[in-house]
């Protein structure tokens, strides 16, 4: 995987910011709007997670990524929020800092060098084993990327075994970049990590299915 990603964008000669701004959360304003990314049809039961409340100095995008696996199996891999870095490769570690799990769950990942961030603290927000849906909030950290907030949902594709996954986001915009660079930037990553994800988890459905197959010949 790349590690360079052309992200000096993101990332002027400015210090991070204190890991104390990251719990202010914006204020709501007139120029508030609620916005959805999602330029897909996606179930109504899960529409409104991706409709976000954005700010004039925020931006809002999401991804979509195809998996030829089973909703099962790449569900398996997206709740473990204690183990981003099983596919998100520009983590390289994970320390659950409160909780077992569930929401409100607290971890502390660590970034791999070459982005413009040492670390980050985020808090589960919802984790749905029923609907496939996560969601996380940054909370502090070593890094520009203030009040970010990410929405995960999976949905069986139309093609058999197949899974479609949507993952949107809402984001202040950094002091000395736009919106434009940030959605760029924040795009980059998702994308990257979804490519993962799909290959991860087709690699892991195609061991099951040859598994199950050489039991049956047994």
């Amino acid at each position: 995987m790349p590690s360079s990603l052309q992200l000096h964008r993101i990332n002027p000669n400015t210090t991070t910011l204190a890991v104390n701004n990251f719990h202010k959360q914006p204020q709501l304003s007139q120029a508030t709007t609620w916005f959805s990314p999602v330029s897909i049809s996606v179930p109504d039961n899960v529409l409104h997670y991706h409709t976000h409340v954005v700010g004039p100095n925020q931006c809002c995008s999401a991804v979509l990524q195809s998996i030829s696996a089973p909703i099962d199996t790449v569900w398996s891999l997206v709740r473990r929020f204690d183990n981003p870095q099983a596919y998100k490769h520009f983590l390289k570690s994970c320390h659950v800092i409160v909780g077992d799990g569930d929401v409100g769950t607290l971890r502390e990942v660590r970034v791999v060098s070459g982005l413009p961030a040492g670390s980050s603290t985020e808090r589960l927000e919802i984790l749905d084993d029923e609907k496939h849906v996560l969601s996380f909030s940054v909370v502090g950290g070593d890094h520009r990327l203030n009040n970010y907030r990410s929405v995960t949902t999976l949905h069986r594709a139309a093609e058999e075994g197949s899974t479609v996954v949507v993952e949107s986001y809402e984001v202040d915009v950094p002091q000395g970049n736009t919106k434009e660079e940030t959605c760029v930037f924040v795009d980059t990553i998702v994308r990257c990590n979804l490519q993962s994800l799909a290959q991860i988890a087709q690699n892991k459905a195609k061991t099951s299915k040859s598994n199950k197959l050489t039991m049956n010949h047994d």
